[in-house]
């Protein structure tokens, strides 16, 4: 009997469309942060802090016309105006533009945040990939080092840095970052005796490759989305401790602006001029919240258990 076309087309398998190959971890962690609006608005605010403060020059000199330092005594406590546009949010004690001089304060505020929290996740990430690897002798040198530095109360250890230095950017930079390390080499040390027993770093030694490769090509990758979301975090706790340090008048001193100095110095004047108070006060709690937003929409967009979720 001869086949038809009919009876071909009836037995032929039906065409199935092929399915999307699955997204790796860091598209799928894209995808589900770019849902996520909170964050997004966070990261775009931000972003727009980080460029305002890099163009504060060309603010100083096309817009404001109008230098950090530049006194005028009879403009001093000036109040907020659209008249003069230097004194768009008012003037210090001594005249000075505070908007010139909060977008040259960013420079050294968020300076100071991520340099000092680079520094900090440098040594941390490597001292824990490092003890949570090695163990033994070697682990137990590292804690025992991390017990000692943090059995010294952090405010009378700062108190003794800067005693000795001048209290200038790079170098509470290098003091922040020299100090506050321990708990990253905590939290990626308990990371790394998880990871070093499964199987893919038990096939990677098992093929020769040496405990540097293993640290860094094995184990380093899948420490990373937690690193990200720690140095959201630590820049937003550094840049309180940036101002906390130069409200008490430890950190950063004038005629140097930072966000920190700058609430300190308005504090003493506030019955005169309360608006000086405000504006260092609202970028530096808009600035950490943002940091405090990225960093947990980053935890909801790396977190592994939402994986595939819609």
């Amino acid at each position: 009997m001869a086949t038809t076309t009919a009876d071909i087309a009836a037995v032929s398998p039906v065409s199935v469309p092929s399915r999307r190959a699955s997204a790796g971890l860091w598209s799928d962690a894209w995808y589900r942060l770019k849902k996520d609006r909170l964050t997004m608005a966070s990261i775009a605010v931000l972003v727009l802090l980080i460029l305002l403060s890099a163009a504060a020059p060309l603010f100083e000199e096309h817009v404001f016309k109008f230098k950090f330092a530049q006194q005028d005594l009879l403009g001093a406590y000036a109040k907020p105006q659209l008249e003069k546009p230097e004194y768009l949010l008012g003037s210090d004690e001594i005249g000075r533009s505070q908007v010139v001089r909060l977008l040259y304060g960013g420079q050294i505020s968020l300076l100071v945040g991520f340099l000092a929290a680079f520094i900090q996740l440098t040594i941390g990430v490597s001292l824990g990939l490092i003890a949570g690897y090695k163990r033994g002798l070697v682990d137990d040198a590292i804690t025992f080092f991390i017990t000692v530095l943090n059995s010294i109360p952090t405010l009378f250890l700062l108190l003794i840095i800067t005693a000795l230095f001048s209290p200038g950017p790079l170098t509470l930079i290098v003091i922040l970052g020299l100090i506050g390390w321990t708990g990253i080499t905590l939290f990626v040390r308990g990371q790394t005796f998880a990871l070093r027993e499964r199987e893919f770093v038990t096939a990677a030694r098992t093929v020769g490759a040496s405990g540097s490769r293993i640290m860094l090509k094995h184990i380093l990758p899948n420490v990373l989305p937690f690193i990200f979301i720690l140095a959201a975090i630590d820049v937003g706790g550094i840049i309180l401790v940036e101002s906390a340090l130069s409200y008490l008048g430890i950190g950063i001193l004038p005629p140097t602006p930072s966000w920190g100095n700058m609430l300190s110095n308005a504090a003493g004047y506030f019955n005169l001029a309360w608006w000086l108070v405000v504006s260092p006060g609202v970028m530096i709690f808009l600035t950490v919240l943002c940091l405090y937003l990225i960093g947990d929409g980053l935890r909801d967009a790396l977190d592994p258990r939402l994986r595939g979720a819609s």
